[in-house]
């Protein structure tokens, strides 16, 4: 208890230590929410990587879907390097990078009022933003707060609540560039971890190939015909395992705390060298906790019911196989990844709010200070929201992220991909990407109709289609205003 209550504390003076070295370089809005869009290829690719994989993703993603698919569930690993990390990467980094910095838009809701030119879709954007990101936070804090029940024997509401007060010290205190220093250092820390964690698992089987041996004699009660389900090439559920990796792939292309990234590097030789960086970490990362997550089944008993918690599945695992110390490290690691994804996403959602319906509809003449000022209050109300749906034990931690990842994606995906590379994108188009995908995913919330990863894929797969459909049959923009836009592409 003494190593990991020590290398927690490390831990958290590291934190909160860089948060107060940036608060000089958080005095106006540009620094706060964007760096100075002067944020190098290393920071940049790991502040993606980071805000990317988090607690849910190693804690309830990997355990459910591990449990669920077997090995099969690496090719969601893959899906998120290659479309999730790489693609991304090279399709939006540079028109991104461009486009905002011409536009001058700090935010996704500012990006598109000036690119569809409509200051209604600013507010009505910016609202959506908030409200859909809180449910990713509050599953971040689940997955967390598991782990730390585990390690530490205490109630998961008191590890809520820590998690939460540390993520508020240090973004309050330095803003992005706080952010991602620590990203930088989270990362480093996430990619020793998950290599060890692997090793000392897989070889408590006897090593890999026993391990293999042993999950292939575990019987499928889905698929009772298929001999060895949970080691076969697609394993036995293969159209989930497609829509999770969906999902989770093509997601990142229209989540508002992703594409920031974009804005804030300083070039387009640092977009280069990031797009190699983001890849090799999401391989390592995603890639592993995937491929740890598939043998849980080897570690954990369901309840005498029958009951799968899949929320413990990972924890029960780390809990019978690693020492102290390792077990200490995973808290870090885990606690990297998830308190960069949540200083992602208190970041986008308090900026969206006050820039893009306070200060450019309500106070326009609002000074830089308040601005800075009021990003902060609203960074802790975010927070606190995020708590409160934390604590309720009936959130699943996948059911909480799909959902947010569903709506936000498959409602920006299509008009923010479109609006950089095709001149012919309406806002009409804007807003049926917007209106079809929360009306799937929260349609689904209370029908439960098919599992939210299912609802959530359809939404992001249907926003490719329905930005080209309504923009061809809905009124043009104006021409001029839009070769204007896209004149930032000449040089």
């Amino acid at each position: 208890m003494v190593v990991k209550i020590l290398i927690l504390a490390l831990f958290f003076v590291i934190t909160v230590g860089v948060g107060i070295y940036c608060r000089k370089h958080a005095t106006n809005v540009n620094d706060f929410v964007l760096g100075g869009r002067n944020v190098g290829a290393w920071v940049s690719a790991f502040a993606y990587g980071t805000s990317y994989f988090s607690a849910v993703v190693f804690v309830g993603y990997a355990g459910q879907f591990g449990w669920s698919f077997g090995i099969s569930v690496v090719w969601i690993g893959i899906g998120n390097a290659v479309l999730g990390s790489y693609l991304a990467w090279v399709v939006l980094g540079k028109r991104t990078r461009q486009m905002t910095t011409f536009l001058n838009s700090a935010t996704m809701p500012d990006f598109f009022a000036k690119r569809y030119d409509s200051e209604i879709i600013r507010v009505v954007v910016s609202f959506v933003i908030f409200v859909f990101l809180v449910p990713y936070s509050a599953s971040v804090y689940r997955g967390l707060s598991e782990l730390f029940a585990m390690a530490f024997g205490l109630d998961v509401i008191y590890c809520i609540i820590l998690m939460a007060v540390l993520t508020g010290i240090y973004v309050v205190l330095g803003g992005y560039i706080a952010v991602a220093l620590n990203d930088l250092i989270q990362g480093l820390i996430m990619i020793v971890s998950i290599i060890a964690i692997i090793f000392v698992v897989i070889n408590s089987k006897g090593g890999l190939m026993s391990a293999v041996e042993q999950l292939s004699q575990i019987p499928s009660a889905t698929r009772p015909d298929l001999h060895g389900a949970y080691v076969s090439f697609l394993g036995p559920d293969p159209i989930t395992l497609l829509a999770v990796l969906v999902l989770t792939s093509l997601g990142t292309w229209g989540l508002p705390q992703m594409v920031h990234k974009f804005y804030t590097i300083k070039n387009g030789n640092a977009i280069k060298i990031g797009t190699i960086i983001s890849t090799i970490f999401a391989f390592i990362i995603a890639g592993g906790s995937y491929f740890l997550g598939s043998f849980g089944r080897l570690f954990y008993t369901p309840m005498a019911d029958g009951t799968v918690a899949y929320d413990s599945i990972v924890p029960a695992m780390l809990g019978q196989v690693l020492p102290d110390v390792l077990i200490g490290v995973v808290i870090v690691m885990v606690l990297s990844a998830s308190m960069s994804t949540l200083s992602a996403l208190v970041m986008t959602s308090s900026s969206t709010v006050t820039l893009d319906f306070l200060h450019a509809v309500l106070f326009k003449n609002m000074s830089n200070k308040t601005q800075v000022a009021i990003i902060k209050a609203f960074c802790i109300l975010f927070i606190i929201l995020s708590v409160v749906i934390a604590i309720n034990p009936n959130n699943l931690i996948t059911s909480l992220m799909s959902l947010s990842w569903g709506t936000l994606a498959g409602a920006f995906l299509g008009p923010f991909l479109y609006g950089l590379v095709w001149k012919g994108a309406t806002k009409a188009s804007l807003w049926a990407s917007m209106i079809i995908a929360i009306a799937i995913n929260v349609i689904n919330l209370f029908t439960g109709s098919t599992t939210p990863p299912i609802a959530g894929s359809i939404a992001i797969l249907l926003s490719f289609v329905i930005v080209p459909v309504f923009s061809l049959i809905t009124p043009k923009m104006d021409r001029q205003l839009v070769d204007r836009i896209f004149s930032c592409y000449d040089k």
